[in-house]
């Protein structure tokens, strides 16, 4: 024998999902959810998990259960925090560090990019702050809804203004 399995773990697995806000692509590794999306086309999406994970994306509505039930409580109201493992890899340091300190912000609360630059000890860095959260491959999780301009407004997001107004209501944010 060559040293082939004939059954092979699923690398990515994902589903479409529906949401209160529209249907969602959620995708997660053995390492855990490696993205949601707000364009639920999975064709649109398998490239950049490739990119990611390596060739093997799958869909497998199993893999993402724990992720489907968390979001499900969630947009019922029933959950706060979200305790999911993520999978960050191929991310550089500063991207990583503008994530973990977004997932600090509190339901129900927003904050600004000039402020979470700040938090991360780069206080110019509010617009590339604003480019990370643009990129940001696990929204709703990594709750970049959370963030406003300076004035207060809703600015840019994935999913449309519309979505992250929604997201904020839900919150009591709004």
């Amino acid at each position: 024998t060559l040293g082939f399995s004939a059954v092979s773990a699923i690398i990515v697995g994902f589903a479409v999902v529906d949401s209160p806000i529209g249907p969602l692509f959620v995708a997660a590794s053995d390492r855990g959810l490696a993205a949601i999306s707000f364009r639920s086309d999975p064709e649109e999406q398998l490239d950049r998990l490739a990119r990611i994970a390596g060739p093997r994306v799958l869909r497998s509505p199993r893999s993402i259960d724990p992720a489907r039930r968390e979001l499900d409580e969630y947009f019922e109201g029933e959950r706060r925090a979200f305790d999911l493992s993520l999978d960050l890899r191929g991310l550089p340091s500063f991207t990583t560090s503008v994530l973990k300190e977004l997932a600090r912000v509190p339901y129900g609360k927003t904050t600004t990019y000039g402020a979470l630059a700040a938090k991360i000890g780069h206080p110019r860095a509010a617009r590339a702050v604003g480019t990370v959260l643009n990129r940001n491959r696990i929204p709703i999780v990594l709750p970049c809804h959370r963030v406003v301009g300076s004035s207060g407004d809703l600015t840019g997001y994935a999913g449309g203004i519309d979505v992250k107004q929604a997201l904020l209501e839900l919150e009591g944010a709004l």
